[in-house]
């Protein structure tokens, strides 16, 4: 790394690297910047795969919404009209301390009406916790 103070007589052919190393720290400044602003993020919260399954004895008092082709919506497999779907949640869930509804969505259905019934759900003051695909009719249980 020694430098050269002018006593020879012709060019020099050494690259002057202080400004491309300027360069480099502004362009990684500025990815470093970047980087993290590109992050979107869509908040879901999934049943845990590892829970463990209630004893036989015991009540199980989930609530179920599925949505099938056709704007289709069963609670518990009931059959709710789209129309009614609000109304029926709102009734189901005022009296319960534990405002929690599983979402069920046909893989052949709109992915707008799997967001239609989860908004149904939470303006009802529901907290949807998952949303997991229904098994294809082929697939083993």
């Amino acid at each position: 790394m020694g430098m050269s103070v002018g006593g020879s007589k012709g060019y020099n052919s050494e690259p002057n690297m202080v400004p491309m190393i300027d360069i480099l720290l502004v362009l990684l400044i500025i990815f470093m910047l970047i980087i993290p602003m590109g992050r979107k993020a869509f908040d879901v919260q999934l049943p845990d795969p590892t829970a463990e399954k209630p004893p036989p004895n015991q009540k199980v008092n989930q609530i179920v919404l599925e949505v099938l082709p056709g704007e289709q919506y069963l609670i518990n497999k009931a059959p709710v009209a789209k129309a009614q779907l609000f109304s029926k949640l709102k009734e189901i869930y005022d009296p319960r301390p534990e405002k929690i509804i599983f979402l069920k969505g046909d893989p052949e259905v709109k992915f707008q009406e799997v967001i239609f019934g989860m908004d149904q759900a939470r303006g009802a003051g529901v907290r949807v916790i998952g949303a997991t695909p229904r098994a294809p009719a082929g697939a083993a249980k």
